[in-house]
């Protein structure tokens, strides 16, 4: 959540930023903290914890907080820790797709309340996102493998079992998920879709009319399917294959990826970077694909029901989902919060045991599928013990080791690199 909380963060003060005097806050290296940004973090952990924020106390811890990210980055950039754009991209990818879900996922929804494109608010938020990165990197290589004993365990449990509070109820859950795949013949039609408008462009048609008009691409469709300046790494590979081929001005023949068939134009080139337009006509799921995931679904239930064979056997042979798959479909254990609504709705009504009819999952931007769940244990609220919670007890114990070795660590940080409070 703190890496969700740093892009919508970032993301709103690229937007509501304002040509209007601001102050120093506080200097960190070569790096600064503006007021106008304490004031923004103040007023959303204001609003988050029901907090007054116009309490001092809070806008210095606030600041002190940001202060301690500044310091981890540079000492990460002493320590030449590094990040690829790989990395950097799916992270980006990840917190922009969360951020669409809170618009129904609805990409263009999301585009119009920010006022621009999902690329170009990509772009503003790579050196930052690439910043955050190397500060977390940074902290995990120090911090991310402390170890408790079972002595320190146990001391841990005598000291804070009054204020550990209750562990709340926990559902253990299995699931065997489809994904529908387009037919043949839909497929087909896209690519040869595509086809006809790659000949439209060679005989002179113009080829960002073609985009604003029949792209699939929301990101890009406004601008005539212009991608803008982009390093090797960040495309699927399939396209940048394609691209970096080119010559300036040179069309690719139609390209297929994991999301359609692309009609590539190299604009430019310089060095490993290339400026690219494209349009994309993506596979639309037919509904036969989704009746047919639905069927499987609900054969593969009624199956597990009559004993033909096992839960665990049919997700390991069917389920698209690999991760969970190879270990009979098996996804954890979860707390209420832990769960979106809609596997909630689902999870309260199953009594262990019990397996739910097929159901639709949305799985990611513009992803989806079809899953069928079944309730393995569920574990009542209750208050804490090292009998029942070892291990959760342990995990606690282990992570306020790590903070406690991490505010040590940052006092000897904060005594080599030079940070001063301006306000």
């Amino acid at each position: 959540m703190r890496k969700i909380l740093f892009l919508l963060l970032l993301v709103n003060s690229i937007i509501s930023a304002q040509e209007v005097l601001d102050k120093i806050a506080a200097v960190v290296n070569n790096e600064i903290i503006l007021l106008s940004e304490v004031n923004w973090y103040t007023q959303v952990a204001a609003v988050q914890q029901n907090l007054n924020p116009d309490d001092p106390e809070l806008k210095k811890q606030i600041l002190n907080k940001m202060i301690e990210d500044k310091l981890l980055l540079a000492q990460a950039e002493l320590d030449s820790i590094q990040v690829t754009d790989q990395e950097v991209e799916a992270q980006i990818e990840s917190q922009i797709s969360y951020l669409i879900n809170q618009y129904g996922g609805s990409q263009e929804r999301f585009e119009q309340a920010y006022g621009m494109s999902v690329e170009r608010i990509k772009r503003k938020l790579r050196e930052d996102t690439r910043k955050n990165l190397m500060a977390q990197r940074l902290k995990q290589q120090k911090f991310g493998k402390i170890e408790v004993t079972k002595r320190e365990v146990e001391d841990f449990f005598t000291e804070y079992r009054d204020s550990l509070g209750q562990i709340p109820e926990k559902f253990e859950i299995s699931h065997i998920f489809i994904n529908p795949k387009a037919g043949e013949k839909v497929k087909q039609n896209a690519k040869e879709f595509a086809q006809t408008l790659l000949d439209s462009i060679k005989n002179g048609a113009d080829f960002a009319e073609l985009a604003r008009t029949h792209s699939d691409d929301p990101g890009s469709k406004a601008v005539g399917g212009d991608l803008g300046f982009v390093k090797r790494g960040v495309f699927f590979p399939e396209f940048e294959a394609a691209a970096f081929k080119l010559n300036e001005g040179e069309l690719s023949e139609v390209i297929e990826s994991p999301v359609g068939f692309h009609i590539i134009q190299l604009l430019e080139r310089r060095g490993e970077s290339i400026h690219t337009r494209h349009i994309l006509i993506s596979v639309k799921i037919d509904d036969d694909a989704d009746l047919r995931a639905i069927e499987l679904l609900t054969e593969i239930r009624d199956s597990i029901l009559n004993k033909v064979n096992t839960f665990e056997y049919f997700a390991k042979k069917y389920s698209d989902d690999e991760s969970s798959a190879k270990f009979g479909g098996k996804l954890g254990t979860f707390e209420k919060g832990q769960l979106d609504k809609s596997m909630q709705d689902q999870v309260f009504k199953l009594k262990v045991g019990e397996i739910s009819f097929p159901k639709r999952l949305e799985v990611g931007r513009g992803s989806y599928g079809f899953h069928i769940i079944r309730l393995d244990k569920r574990i009542e609220a209750h208050m804490p013990s090292l009998e029942t919670d070892y291990e959760e007890i342990k995990r606690i114990a282990e992570f306020k080791k790590s903070e406690d070795l991490f505010n040590e660590w940052l006092g000897d940080v904060k005594e080599k690199i030079y940070w001063e409070i301006k306000i």
